[in-house]
């Protein structure tokens, strides 16, 4: 570790059940810069969890090792607890007690008083003063999502961790709390955050997609699209269930998924197939009388499903940000 490093992952590794695969079962080593943004990507039982827990110090790892501000979480966890803030997935706070009681015993842990830190949350709180007074279980998603953040915050912490912090919230909830971690960010604070929603990514300096326990990639998102070299298609019909099941029967395409409103597939390395060709197979093939194909650009979501579906444990990421950081 180094000036520049936050947290190092070396190889963690947790298991629940011998007879299931690891739930995190990470390889390689990665670093998490002081004052990045970094976002832990994947879908549910992607291990994001666990990873946290293991990282937030409520969970030993059966293997690997990791460090936070140099800081073993192993042997130095009682350190480490006093400069982490940490938002699980689910709602953790005491909805009995108010919204000013639950911030009060959260500084209070820590031997810290609401005043002496007040001016780092008080762009998130001062919108839930007026229901200060309020259980905190009788909150919308959106104010429980407020309120918890303020919690994790009041100690003044150098590391925050949030666990799928926008999972069951509002749209204007969702931009607000994005704005809210720009602004730490820009304090110099080191942010993890861990979301299932692609669109979030591009929020974050870098990301590590997930799959069942293991990185698949670790990047800025503009370099992981960059890094896409497979020709992709877009295809809309009026029988869109049939019109799957047809694309996945083409020679030339290697795999489809839905995506949104349309099915995207990606064609083989070797196949020199343009959009209206595509689109004559399935006309005349397929009888596809309204069929539309067109070449498109990759997303992140994109990027995620080639990752997935090519079983890629891309291991070339640990080289990279390693060297960066020598």
């Amino acid at each position: 570790m180094n000036g520049t490093d936050s947290i190092v992952i070396c190889g963690l590794k947790k298991s629940y059940r011998k007879d299931l695969p690891p739930a995190v079962d990470l390889q390689g080593e990665v670093h998490i810069h002081k004052g990045e943004l970094f976002g832990i990507i994947g879908p549910d039982g992607a291990g994001k969890t666990t990873l946290f827990r293991m990282l937030a110090t409520l969970v030993l790892p059966d293997g690997g090792s990791a460090s936070l501000e140099g800081l073993d979480i192993v042997r130095d966890y009682r350190k480490i607890r006093t400069l982490l803030g940490y938002m699980p997935g689910r709602f953790s706070l005491y909805p009995d007690l108010s919204v000013r009681e639950n911030l009060e015993f959260f500084a209070s842990v820590f031997g810290k008083e609401v005043e002496a830190n007040y001016g780092l949350i008080s762009n998130i709180y001062d919108r839930l003063k007026p229901f200060e007074r309020r259980k905190s279980g009788k909150l919308s998603g959106g104010m429980k999502q407020k309120l918890a953040l303020c919690c994790s915050l009041i100690h003044s912490p150098s590391v925050l961790f949030l666990d799928e912090p926008t999972t069951g919230v509002d749209p204007s909830s969702r931009r607000e709390l994005w704005e809210n971690l720009a602004d730490l960010k820009a304090s110099g604070m080191t942010i993890v955050v861990s979301t299932a929603y692609m669109d979030e990514a591009d929020r974050c300096d870098r990301v590590a997609m997930m799959k069942s326990g293991r990185f698949l990639t670790v990047d800025s998102p503009a370099d992981i699209i960059s890094k896409f070299d497979r020709r992709l298609f877009a295809a809309r019909s009026e029988e869109m269930f049939r019109l799957l099941q047809d694309l996945k029967s083409i020679a030339d395409v290697e795999r489809c998924y839905t995506f949104g409103d349309t099915h995207h597939f990606i064609l083989k390395r070797d196949s020199h197939a343009g959009a209206e060709d595509l689109a004559e197979q399935l006309r005349s093939a397929c009888g596809h009388r309204s069929v539309e194909v067109n070449e498109v650009p990759a997303s992140l979501e994109d990027c995620y499903m080639n990752l997935e579906e090519a079983g890629s444990a891309d291991m070339d990421f640990a080289g990279n940000t390693s060297r960066e950081d020598k």
